[in-house]
């Protein structure tokens, strides 16, 4: 593959294993949910090996047979909600986590002057009086995820200073960025470089869910900003968080679903 698609491997992953013979997939992304598909379909009766490296098999077989599988826990909706307890100055403690599956996350989360706590299935926050401003760069995994970086950036639009966000696996994901600037964020955006200059508070506004990960991002600064910040297209954000706004409630967060959303 020229480049680790997790998409892509998973999809070939799955293409091959009906196929007749020996697939190989070189170059494969090594994200945990790949190595999560692959323990499924193994259990499945597929013959999968390699999953978590960049060098990925596949034997293909007749028939697979049905069977019942726990899915893993979703790191991307861990890291959100650390990031949105982060930008509220709060304190969590998230359960059935696996932390090294977020290692980037809550390394940069404790460079903003976050306290972590971790163990092998939870981790603890706590956040500071004042977030600081950090530089965050988009890679394959085991690199800085690029579905977190949306959240991050809206966190950091009211850290203390200024921050590099580079965006390298997806083009067009700084959509959401003009609706933070609805809401009073400093940022300039140059190609794949934004500079999010640090502001004392964020203003509520009615602003637009443009996809999953940026919608997730207004919601972070809707819940540090003054005022009421109203939400619509929230249907992206929804298919990618289950009951968020059941949870955020949980946290001590004033947020409801108008009727029909």
């Amino acid at each position: 593959m020229d480049f680790p698609s997790v998409g892509a491997t998973e999809n070939i992953i799955l293409a091959s294993v009906y196929a007749e013979g020996e697939t190989n997939i070189t170059n494969a992304a090594m994200e945990p949910e790949i190595v999560d598909l692959a323990n499924c379909l193994n259990k499945m009766g597929a013959k999968v090996e390699g999953a978590g490296t960049s060098n990925v098999k596949i034997t293909g077989v007749k028939k697979l047979k049905d069977i019942s599988y726990n899915i893993m826990p979703d790191r991307i909706e861990a890291g959100s909600l650390l990031c949105m307890t982060a930008i509220t100055g709060g304190k969590i403690k998230l359960n059935n986590v696996i932390t090294e599956n977020i290692v980037p996350i809550l390394n940069k989360l404790e460079e903003c002057g976050c306290q972590i706590e971790k163990s092998e299935k939870s981790v603890s926050l706590v956040a500071p009086k004042k977030l600081k401003a950090v530089d965050i760069k988009t890679m394959p995994y085991p690199g800085f995820p690029t579905d977190m970086q949306s959240v991050f950036a809206s966190m950091l639009t009211i850290a203390k200073g200024t921050s590099v966000v580079v965006e390298n696996i997806f083009e067009n994901r700084y959509k959401y960025m003009a609706e933070l600037k609805k809401m009073g964020a400093k940022i300039t955006i140059e190609g794949k470089t934004a500079v999010i200059k640090g502001i004392r508070k964020l203003t509520g506004a009615k602003v637009i869910s443009t996809d999953l990960r940026g919608g997730a991002a207004l919601v972070t600064a809707a819940l540090a900003a003054k005022g009421k910040t109203e939400i619509t297209e929230i249907q992206y954000i929804l298919r990618g968080y289950e009951k968020l706004d059941e949870k955020l409630r949980m946290l001590g967060a004033n947020i409801t679903l108008k009727e029909g959303e």
